[in-house]
């Protein structure tokens, strides 16, 4: 290696384990996620100087960036050097936009994590429950910090609509208690690791008790009050994000940052009318060929109503996923090399937030090892979670989508930290739609109610690029998103306006699913018809999967060169 390559491969090292270190030291709960638990006591601060101290920061790698000879790097490390550059471009336009001024959505927000901490962070230790109640006790300061946050993008008219909020009170109530023990935050303390003294399990016990009471509460009963007295009455009765300030330029960023592409709302909102007409086509069909007797609305009524496609419980429901994706599991190695050693479990989605939430989400692993992955399911409204979707929507959520995909990334030890654990949405989640159809290849959806099922959630990723782009760019209303949702997705009505509201209050995010499909269904078929019989279909995996998560033009590359070595 030349003098030149030495020099720059240092200089690119360098700059990656310092900006690694300042994302860590800023954010101490991802730190924690990625298994680096220096921090595990810390909580984040998150004023608007804070804010504005990151971007300053994130503009100074990207500058320093820049000085860094990429040609004279190796072909490995140029990889490094795009998805980098991707990244901290996409955070400094983040940044400079201020979405930071909403940090909460229509089912998202520190308000809803938050209690969740104690299933994503090591309980093992008596200094571990130490670091518990530490952040227990900080967790007061930090609601302010998201009121301060909030009040000014009141003041700057950056606020979220008055309609995504409605009801958002029962996501707050549930954690102001008079009783600790009532807590969700408090189950740690129900049940130590053995070898922690009874003594000291007292000890720390009364200390929780002490911080949810003193800390806690109070900070839900501050943000109750401010979301009562001044942020509803201040939310803006438009929709749509062109309605903020420099809104439209606003929306753009986002359709970019989600999709990795340079793609304008007009050609993505093209995109999916041709695909919900492609799919409708499909679904028809599927309708035709099991001989029912009506229309396609008929039909679905009769899916929603039909008792053979309800679970009774909501164990009877996580049984037959359970079920499902053992099934897949044994399936998996005919379409993979390699697999992740990671496991991954079911859970259900907590109740204070279920109402609000969309039908399954998938949590990574702990970056120690020490968690595996989980696929949250929801269990409200069972009539809404048809047994018909459960296929696709498992394997959306848990193998071969999400858990497959970042568990493997995870595992990249090679790969720079910051790679390891990249969330590039186009990919993951364009990567775990793809993986749905995957299920076709490994004898699922022989049941023709389950292929309809399939069909009916890629019709809704096809219906996000229609309805996100004319909520946010084309001026839709709320009720005109709901209803064309309606119209031609087969989910029911409760699952339609929570999809809705979740596309009102987080702009461009539900465009990366089929964005990110299409394209790598792309690139398998140019794989397919560039090496014909030699084409290896688990190879074409292994080079998606092999980079870990990243902008689509860089994994454009990656199957070109791949294809390029191939034919050598």
């Amino acid at each position: 290696m030349s003098t030149e390559h030495n020099n720059a491969s240092t200089a690119l090292k360098r700059l990656f384990d310092e900006h690694w270190a300042f994302v860590l030291s800023e954010d101490p709960l991802y730190a924690t996620r990625v298994g680096e638990h220096r921090y595990n006591a810390r909580l984040p601060s998150v004023g608007v100087a804070d804010q504005e101290r990151r971007l300053a920061g994130e503009r100074t790698f990207l500058a320093r960036l820049g000085t860094i000879d990429r040609e004279a790097l190796p072909e490995a490390e140029r990889v490094d050097y795009d998805v980098f550059a991707h990244l901290r471009r996409d955070r400094v336009a983040e940044l400079e936009h201020r979405g930071y001024l909403m940090p909460i959505g229509s089912a998202t927000g520190f308000h809803v994590s938050f209690p969740q901490l104690w299933q994503q962070v090591p309980l093992r230790t008596v200094p571990d429950y130490e670091n518990y109640i530490a952040r227990l006790q900080g967790f007061l300061h930090y609601a302010r910090g998201h009121i301060g946050l909030m009040r000014e993008g009141l003041r700057q008219g950056v606020v979220q609509p008055a309609v995504v909020l409605e009801g958002i009170e029962s996501t707050i109530t549930h954690h102001i208690v008079d009783d600790p023990g009532r807590s969700s935050l408090y189950q740690p303390f129900e049940r130590f690791p053995g070898d922690i003294p009874a003594a000291r399990r007292n000890r720390l016990r009364a200390a929780g008790q002490e911080a949810i009471l003193a800390s806690v509460v109070p900070g839900y009963r501050e943000f109750l009050r401010f979301m009562v007295d001044e942020y509803k009455p201040g939310a803006r009765q438009e929709i749509g994000a062109s309605a903020l300030p420099e809104g439209r330029a606003f929306y753009r960023h986002r359709l970019r940052s989600f999709t990795t592409r340079e793609l304008s709302p007009e050609e993505v909102h093209d995109m999916g009318l041709q695909e919900v007409v492609r799919i409708r086509a499909a679904m028809e069909a599927s309708i035709a060929a099991l001989g029912f007797d009506g229309t396609f609305d008929e039909f679905v009524h009769f899916l929603h109503t039909e008792e053979r496609f309800r679970a009774d419980s909501p164990d009877a429901l996580l049984r037959e996923i359970a079920y499902v994706l053992k099934r897949m599991d044994g399936e998996l190695p005919r379409l993979f090399n390699h697999l992740p050693r990671m496991p991954y479990g079911i859970r259900e989605i907590p109740a204070y937030i279920a109402p609000r939430s969309p039908a399954a989400y998938y949590q990574r692993p702990a970056g120690d090892g020490s968690r595996a992955g989980f696929y949250w399911v929801n269990t409200y409204d069972l009539p809404s979670r048809p047994l018909h979707e459960l296929e696709t929507l498992s394997f959306h959520e848990a193998v071969p989508g999400h858990h497959l995909q970042i568990a493997l990334q995870q595992e990249l030890v090679e790969l720079p930290a910051f790679r390891r654990f990249a969330a590039v949405t186009a990919f993951s989640e364009g990567w775990a739609l793809y993986a749905e159809r995957l299920g076709q290849e490994l004898g699922f959806f022989t049941d023709p109610y389950s292929d309809f099922g399939r069909l009916a959630y890629e019709m809704l990723r096809a219906c996000r690029l229609v309805v996100d782009t004319g909520i946010h760019w084309f001026g839709w209303s709320r009720q005109q998103a709901i209803d064309y949702m309606a119209d031609n997705t087969a989910l029911t009505l409760h699952s339609v306006t929570t999809e809705v509201d979740r596309y009102i209050s987080w702009p461009g995010q539900a465009l990366a699913y089929k964005i990110g499909e299409l394209e790598i269904r792309r690139l398998r078929e140019w794989g397919n018809q560039a090496l014909g019989d030699a084409f290896d279909v688990r190879g074409f995996h292994q080079v998606v999967l092999g980079s870990g998560a990243v902008p689509l033009d860089v994994l454009e590359a990656n199957v070109e060169r791949w294809m390029t070595e191939f034919r050598q």
